[in-house]
């Protein structure tokens, strides 16, 4: 059994392990899946296009034999009409409405600008994006309404502030599209109210098939890490799901939501009544030097009954907020990433600790960085008890150090024994080794939980703090001309630097403690784990680096105060003379312990005996 602080090194290289293997396959395996699914969706595409032609050239020559029909839609000029739009704005939206699909055109957040200093966050366009649905519109013809024009919306401002969008599409046979959109102030969700009559006529068997196309752009300084923390959400089931490196899934249960998330922002269909089934697909961009993040197409399907029916539908475009996401549908909260999957176990702590305490120094402090400084104070006070008994123990380890070096230099480098007598004499002075591994435990899941609510707090979008500009991403104090691997990049953190240099005093000081190790791997575990640390954090967002930095700091402290003002040596010294004389009962796993140890060593001595022969 090592000491202490061996221990100690151990749990932190443990923490560095899992935060290095989760953020490594996080990006890199779903890249490498991206890319291989991208030759395969081109492969598709090109025998897609081939078809097409084909099927062009059929169409083709059909339409010379068929008759021309003025109205061959069977409603009245909706085919070659005129796009107009209207403009509402709030103070947190600006939409532009478009008579053609009778939808939005262009959404944008007022409050938000692009994280590429190219004008205001947008979340559709109408370029790339679309909601439509397929009606018939003649005898074995049909059409997508995103394609249709509509009659010319106008703006209606209602009593309660709202404002108020309506399009109409009639037929020649009296059906009726009614799209109504209701915007309200200080809401970033918009009321879509869809009311057929005809709906016999316009649906085949009531079948109303709703399609969704959506383009992600950049809106992050960091693509690649955005591309990262980007995933489709949804609500199936009435249970919260998503998914992040697959590419598609196919609706089972009913759908309450279903919303596209990126790192900060998303944009989600809501609907009253569930759709009965449906399927997502995404394809995820792998050229970095485009601004697509990801390619989304989703359908989702419910049933109509009767000639005349409403479907009551509403657009969410906004902020990963979670207090706001609250109030939007059931479990929609879930999209700001507290915890997910295998780390699930630190939502409680964002949720019921983080999360209160960071508020509430928001709430009067206006620099981001005092409150993570008083956060992390806040964090080290709350778990000092358990860190003091930590500190404790190495106290006690250091005291017994002379008698460890005497050991050490009688039985040379035979580890085996001196493992046993190590043991032995903990077992005489009541010091607990594993005492050290405290704090290193106690911080994989307190790290895991500030890495999550650091990566989706929006409050720290573009938030300065020191030389950050940002708190959100990682600091920049010189640019790379070339970009290091293993997740490195091709920057230069300082906040990276002054968390492993931290990191790596405190390696030291523990190493100091503890008797000289002939292993070398423990000889040089306190440079291995700043190294892993430098690429774990460097495309960190700099608000934990920076978080990690004070923490660091406050251990330095403690441990300087406490081990020479605080801990009283001489004392420690007495208690463990004390502990001597007294009778020992062998607990059961020490007990096995040293059976092991003791097998070992028997075999280490066959072991030499035969070399020796």
């Amino acid at each position: 059994m090592q000491s202490m602080d061996r221990n100690t090194i151990i749990g932190f290289v443990l923490l560095a392990g899992l935060l290095f293997a989760y953020l490594f396959f996080s990006s890199k395996g779903s890249q490498e899946v991206q890319i291989q699914k991208q030759r395969i969706e081109d492969s598709l595409a090109r025998v897609a296009a081939q078809q097409r032609a084909i099927q062009a050239k059929k169409d083709a020559a059909t339409a010379v034999n068929t008759p021309v029909v003025k109205d061959t839609t069977g409603f009245q000029g909706v085919i070659n009409g005129t796009e107009k739009t209207v403009t509402v704005e709030t103070d947190l939206l600006k939409i532009v409405f478009s008579n053609k699909g009778g939808q939005p055109k262009t959404v944008e957040l007022k409050k938000y600008k692009s994280g590429k200093g190219e004008g205001l966050v947008k979340l559709m366009d109408s370029n790339t994006d679309s909601y439509s649905y397929r009606i018939n519109t003649y005898p074995n013809q049909s059409a997508d309404v995103a394609v249709l024009y509509f009659t010319e919306g106008g703006v209606t401002k209602n009593t309660d502030g709202s404002q108020q969008v309506t399009y109409n599409l009639t037929g020649v046979n009296g059906e009726t599209i009614t799209h109504s959109y209701t915007v309200r102030k200080d809401d970033y969700k918009i009321d879509w109210n869809v009311k057929l009559n005809g709906a016999d006529k316009l649906f085949s068997q009531g079948n109303f098939n709703l399609n969704w196309k959506l383009q992600l752009n950049q809106h992050e300084s960091d693509k690649r890490y955005e591309s990262t923390q980007t995933n489709i959400c949804f609500n199936e089931g009435e249970e919260f799901d998503y998914i992040m490196t697959k590419d598609q899934r196919k609706f089972e249960k009913p759908v309450l939501w279903l919303g596209v998330a990126q790192q900060f922002f998303n944009s989600t269909i809501i609907t009253k009544t569930p759709f009965a089934s449906g399927d997502v697909s995404w394809t995820k961009e792998t050229n970095d030097s485009l601004n697509r993040i990801a390619t989304v197409t989703a359908s989702v399907q419910t049933k109509l009954t009767g000639a005349a029916t409403e479907l009551p539908l509403q657009l969410y475009f906004g902020p990963n907020d979670y207090k706001l996401l609250e109030k939007q549908a059931p479990e929609m909260s879930k999209m700001v990433n507290l915890g997910r999957d295998f780390y699930a176990f630190v939502r409680p702590i964002n949720r019921y600790v983080i999360m209160p305490v960071f508020d509430f120094f928001k709430s009067f402090i206006s620099s981001y960085g005092i409150v993570i400084l008083l956060l992390t104070l806040f964090i080290r006070l709350l778990t000092s008890p358990l860190v003091y008994t930590s500190y404790l123990s190495g106290a006690k380890m250091k005291a017994l150090r002379p008698e460890l070096d005497i050991i050490k230099k009688r039985l040379g480098d035979d580890q085996q024994a001196f493992g046993m007598e190590q043991m032995k004499l903990f077992r005489e002075a009541g010091v607990n080794p594993l005492g050290g591994c405290i704090p290193a435990l106690l911080q994989i899941p307190i790290f895991f939980a500030l890495y999550s609510f650091f990566n989706s707090n929006i409050a720290l979008r573009g938030e300065s703090f020191l030389w950050a500009d940002n708190l959100a991403s990682y600091d920049v104090i010189y640019k790379l001309p070339f970009s290091i691997p293993l997740n490195y990049g091709d920057h230069i953190s300082l906040f990276t630097i002054t968390a492993v240099a931290t990191s790596f005093l405190i390696s030291i000081y523990n190493m100091s403690m503890t008797p000289d190790q002939n292993n070398p791997m423990m000889k040089y575990m306190p440079y291995i784990f700043p190294f892993v640390l430098l690429f774990v954090f460097n495309s960190l967002p700099s608000a934990l680096t920076w978080y990690y930095t004070v923490s660091n700091l406050i251990t330095l402290i403690l441990q300087w105060v406490i081990q020479n003002y605080i801990i009283d040596h001489n004392k420690i010294l007495s208690k463990i003379d004390e502990n001597r004389k007294k009778p020992k009962k062998k607990s059961a796993w020490a007990d096995r312990l040293e059976q092991v140890q003791e097998q070992q060593k028997r075999l280490q001595d066959a072991k030499n005996k035969g070399n020796k022969k």
